[in-house]
């Protein structure tokens, strides 16, 4: 029985697969961000869910403004979050494959 040098779980994939794997974070980040900006604010939504239908003490502070606010400070931050990612990727793709120092403290191409 042979193995190879890159496997499909192994840190020494392709480099295109860890491009595209930093993309799909910037994007789930980005969508992430938006509902939670926009949600709160929406009545259809955020007043009549499952939670606040099913235990109506819950509603009272669901609607309060600073709980609002609250979720779409979080949603800010994962905004925030994903356009460093995307800056982060397009830095290194202009640095032409050479080593970057990831948050994560990882040197990746």
């Amino acid at each position: 029985m042979t193995s190879s040098s890159a496997s499909i779980g192994s840190p020494r994939s392709r480099p295109e697969d860890s491009l595209v794997r930093r993309f799909l974070y910037v994007v789930f980040f980005v969508q992430v961000g938006l509902m939670l900006i926009v949600l709160p604010w929406w009545p259809l939504f955020w007043e009549h869910n499952y939670f606040v239908l099913a235990w109506p003490a819950l509603r009272t502070f669901l609607t309060n403004n600073y709980v609002r606010g609250a979720v779409s400070g979080l949603g800010v931050v994962n905004l925030a979050a994903g356009f460093a990612d995307l800056a982060l990727m397009f830095a290194a793709r202009e640095q032409g494959g050479r080593e970057v120092t990831l948050r994560d403290g990882t040197g990746r191409s």
